[in-house]
């Protein structure tokens, strides 16, 4: 499947050098907050800013209400494509972290990348919603990460891991230390590559859909690969990462409008 992003290379760098969500690209391909109008009302995930009044807070916001192949979606698999695995090459460490009001985010260093039909990704970051935004087979997950790539030309992909409850995650350790975070403030955090694997689970089996930004301005065109399998947090963790983000910061289901879910 071939995507691009039909975006200006001066607005897919305020997508990815902002931060999300904004996916995101919520980063670095930060969230896509900075895409807003200075003037317009900022989006958030509750009352007249929530999901639902999202494309009418900003004329840029359109598509979360016109599009057609939103984010997230309940993954009900329609096609066992025999998918190829996973090139995902995480040789680099982090340099830092941020609350940037709609979700904690970490940001890498250059040199992470996905290979997909033969396009290399570059990881920007990852972040977090709790809970989930993404569901399996009709099944929600207290916590759920995105790693969003995007490659030299503009297209994007996002990996989503899943977390469940159990064993304390290492990586989270190193960022709960720094929490409560200074909101919109960069703060320092290295880890090696070591701790970023070990944001995946051991296999990688994956389904992969085309979607969206699953934060303003939903842009679509977006390459969704969610892993099959979760990993663990405790539920300390998933706690502390929720009182950080402070909301539940899930966009509610999209509808799937018969799109192709491969596996």
């Amino acid at each position: 499947m071939k995507t691009v992003i039909k975006h200006s290379a001066i607005a897919l760098s305020a997508l990815l050098l902002t931060a999300c969500s904004q996916h995101e690209v919520h980063a670095s391909v930060q969230e896509h907050e900075h895409t807003a109008s200075h003037h317009a009302k900022h989006w958030g995930y509750s009352a007249d800013v929530g999901p639902s009044h999202w494309s009418t807070l900003n004329e840029k916001f359109h598509m979360c209400s016109e599009g057609t192949q939103q984010s997230p979606i309940d993954l009900v698999p329609t096609k066992d494509s025999a998918l190829a695995p996973l090139k995902i090459n995480y040789n680099v460490g982090s340099k830092s972290e941020i609350n940037n009001g709609h979700t904690v985010q970490v940001n890498f260093k250059a040199g992470n990348t996905l290979n997909i039909d033969g396009t290399t990704f570059e990881l920007k970051q990852f972040h977090f919603h709790t809970p989930s935004e993404n569901h399996i087979n009709g099944k929600s997950f207290p916590m759920e990460a995105h790693f969003v790539h995007a490659s030299a030309d503009g297209k994007l992909a996002v990996i989503s891991v899943m977390f469940q409850e159990g064993a304390r995650n290492p990586t989270l350790n190193m960022m709960l230390k720094n929490f409560p975070l200074t909101k919109h403030v960069d703060t320092p955090l290295e880890f090696s590559k070591d701790y970023l694997k070990v944001m995946l689970p051991n296999s990688l089996d994956y389904y992969e859909f085309m979607g969206s930004l699953t934060t303003p301005p939903c842009s679509e065109k977006v390459r969704w690969i969610v892993l099959k399998n979760p990993i663990s947090a405790s539920k300390e963790q998933i706690a502390a990462m929720h009182k950080e983000i402070g909301m539940n910061n899930n966009r509610p289901i999209q509808a799937s409008n018969s799109r192709v879910i491969e596996e």
